[in-house]
């Protein structure tokens, strides 16, 4: 076949299979809707550490979790995943939009989460009291 006809088959043909992915809500990111999905998620990469105290943000992208081994983790949505990871070491920095976490990890950069003021005085209570 010529190249002139495969080249735009090739082309047309991706962007109609991400189009066709996208009209059927596959690029939807994921959003955190309740505390059964948090847990469910966080034990999923950590299943020796299970949440006791679980605070989720209004819009759904993050949630701090106090653990049973008495640390701090976060659960964020990551495009239509989560990733889990424990706040140990993390520097807390309080925004005008919420808290800017960075953490001790060189390949993670620095986390912008959004809150409101009662979800930061919540998270901020909840780091403090460990």
């Amino acid at each position: 076949m010529p190249l002139e006809i495969l080249l735009p088959l090739v082309v047309l043909g991706i962007a109609g299979l991400g189009l066709a992915l996208h009209l059927l809500g596959f690029s939807t990111p994921l959003r955190l809707t309740c505390e059964a999905h948090v847990r469910a998620a966080w034990l999923r990469e950590h299943p020796e550490d299970a949440p006791q105290t679980i605070l989720l943000t209004q819009d759904g992208r993050a949630a701090l979790l106090r653990l049973a081994s008495g640390h701090l983790g976060l659960l964020r949505a990551l495009g239509a995943d989560t990733v889990a990871q424990y706040l140990g070491r993390a520097t807390w920095q309080i925004t005008a939009n919420g808290i800017k976490l960075t953490l001790p990890d060189f390949a993670t950069q620095p986390l912008n989460i959004r809150l409101t003021e009662a979800e930061r005085q919540d998270w901020l209570a909840l780091k403090d009291h460990l």
